[in-house]
């Protein structure tokens, strides 16, 4: 399975770079994933430093194949109970399918932008 992901270092900026993340187990916990994202986030050719030092704590399903996209071009702001990855879950068990596009963010730093979603750039 091919998961696309959305690295996100900043929502005001829209600091974000996308990585294809290839043979992935759909039956691994997303805790899993995460500390697999997280390796591999530092090992990936082409990424600048500081998106291989952010501190990226969460997971978020932005989009799926076949299926509508989000008129934000940062990050869906609505329905985080259904598309935020519980940790304990498989990927399975959230919906996730080959060719998911998932944001990859730091929780607090979202929070902070759902509180006031404005674009300085």
């Amino acid at each position: 399975m091919i998961v696309t992901v959305r690295l996100i270092r900043n929502f005001e900026y829209r600091t974000i770079r996308t990585i294809p993340i290839r043979d992935v187990d759909y039956k691994q916990t997303v805790d899993e994933f995460i500390a697999r994202l997280l390796l591999d986030v530092k090992s990936v050719k082409g990424i600048p430093p500081p998106f291989k030092t952010h501190p990226y704590d969460t997971l978020k399903i932005s989009h799926q194949a076949g299926s509508f996209k989000a008129n934000d071009i940062v990050i869906n702001l609505e329905d985080d109970k259904l598309l935020i990855l519980p940790g304990a879950k498989t990927l399975e068990e959230c919906g996730v399918i080959s060719e998911t596009e998932l944001s990859f963010f730091n929780v607090a730093a979202y929070e902070a932008y759902k509180l006031n979603p404005e674009k300085k750039w």
